[in-house]
């Protein structure tokens, strides 16, 4: 027995599912998760020693890859002064200055702990503004586990209201409605049928927890126009593409501004931090200024600000990073989908820029439903051999790979060669 198996036997005794996260588990896939013990460039160890080329990146904010010398030692230097203090203190005033005078689209910002937390209280603070209580979201799209966003995921687009957990009352979703990502006319729908009743649509603006899926052309413009005609604001999600896609993340990758954005562990380079901002008007009814209240205890921690704001700043003064991971993403992910092609394998590649999934369908996925089309069995085949072949990727058809600086050429053709060795030894027993 392995020293990771042997820690999942005591994890479950203790730890529901033996994972503090869902997305940890291996269940899906019939496997014992790997317990890591360290991690460096692209690189992760795990307790037994083995080493692995890691993509998930520890979903998404290791974009220089991890254990960067220039944030560890940053991180260490800020902990001789005290771990927390409950005060406000000058780190976190550095970051929102940085942030605000960076993206253009953020007047002020207000720090949390997740990106639940950001989502959660971006839509307060837009039911607020303008005195609505509807919200729009899409199928597929994940905004973390707040009670209003756990909303089934397959509910057609006039459903709404249907709990995905257990332990949602329907009245805490009741004003949540689902629409079918990139279909522009099931928003209209919603928003004909609910006029004068919208507060806010909130988009993930590439769709990254049905897998990867970018938005079709026009799609964000058209949610901006109709947010514009109908007196909604427009919240991205950029739990996952800020500061990835672009420095700018989303918002300047299409060029399309939203009202209200919303940012998770890549501003605190990997700790547990999360922040909502957008115009002035808007986050001035933030308490203690304002009507709508919103507090944490610990946010603006300076050890996360520390971490964060020295990737920030390094992401900055180094903005060639962006067109690397979008040549590596490119040699990457096209790479695959070549394999692919040239074994006749039934699957599908999405990407955008550092951000990719492979599909297990022989449909172009486009939206929840689609996705869902996937042989998740096939996946949990691939996602085994390329494991034990040192490719270490999420244990979910539905999850994101992730690309850092630190990927480097050999990462490269290693994880392409073990994809062709798959589909090769797959495909040759019709299991593919």
């Amino acid at each position: 027995m392995t020293k990771s198996e042997r820690l999942f036997e005591r994890a479950v005794k203790r730890i529901p599912g033996g994972v503090n996260s869902p997305v940890r588990a291996y269940g899906a896939i019939g496997e014992t998760p790997r317990f890591i013990d360290r991690a460096e460039g692209s690189h992760i160890y795990d307790v037994d020693g083995h080493e692995y080329i890691d993509y998930i990146d520890s979903w998404g904010p290791m974009i220089l890859g991890h254990n960067r010398p220039e944030i560890r030692e940053a991180v260490a230097k800020a902990c001789e002064k005290g771990l927390s203090f409950g005060c406000a203190t000058q780190i976190e005033v550095e970051m929102a200055e940085f942030i605000c005078e960076n993206i253009p689209h953020i007047e002020m910002i207000r720090m949390v702990n997740s990106g639940t937390e950001a989502v959660m209280s971006a839509i307060r603070v837009a039911r607020g503004f303008t005195g609505r209580t509807k919200i729009i979201k899409f199928a597929g799209c994940y905004h973390g586990h707040s009670d209003a966003m756990l909303v089934s995921a397959g509910s057609g687009v006039m459903n709404s209201g249907v709990p995905d957990s257990a332990g949602v009352p329907k009245g805490c979703t009741e004003d949540t409605m689902t629409a079918i990502y990139n279909d522009l006319s099931s928003v209209e729908t919603l928003l004909e049928s609910n006029q004068g009743q919208v507060a806010a649509v909130i988009v993930e603006p590439v769709g990254a927890n049905m897998g990867v899926v970018p938005p079709i052309p026009g799609f964000l413009e058209g949610l901006r126009k109709l947010c514009d005609g109908n007196g909604v604001l427009l919240i991205f999600d950029e739990v996952i593409t800020g500061f990835r896609l672009a420095f700018g993340g989303a918002a300047e990758y299409f060029g399309v501004c939203p009202d209200l954005v919303t940012y998770g562990k890549i501003i605190g380079a990997g700790m547990p931090v999360g922040a909502y901002g957008g115009r002035k008007e808007i986050m001035e009814l933030i308490a203690p200024v304002g009507k709508v209240y919103q507090a944490g205890t610990l946010s603006g921690n300076p050890i996360a600000m520390t971490a964060g704001l020295t990737q920030l700043k390094l992401l900055k003064e180094h903005h060639e990073i962006y067109t690397q991971l979008e040549e590596r993403g490119r040699k990457l992910y096209e790479g695959i989908q070549e394999i692919l092609k040239k074994y006749q394998a039934p699957c599908k590649v999405n990407w955008l820029g550092s951000l990719g999934s492979v599909f297990f369908t022989q449909e172009d996925v486009v939206n929840y439903e689609s996705a869902k089309s996937s042989d998740t069995s096939a996946f949990a085949e691939y996602f085994k051999y390329m494991l034990s072949r040192g490719i270490h990727l999420a244990p979910s058809q539905f999850e994101a790979m992730f690309l850092s600086a630190a990927h480097g050429e050999e990462d490269l053709r290693r994880t392409l060669d073990a994809v062709e060795s798959y589909v090769v030894r797959f495909a040759q027993t019709k299991r593919l």
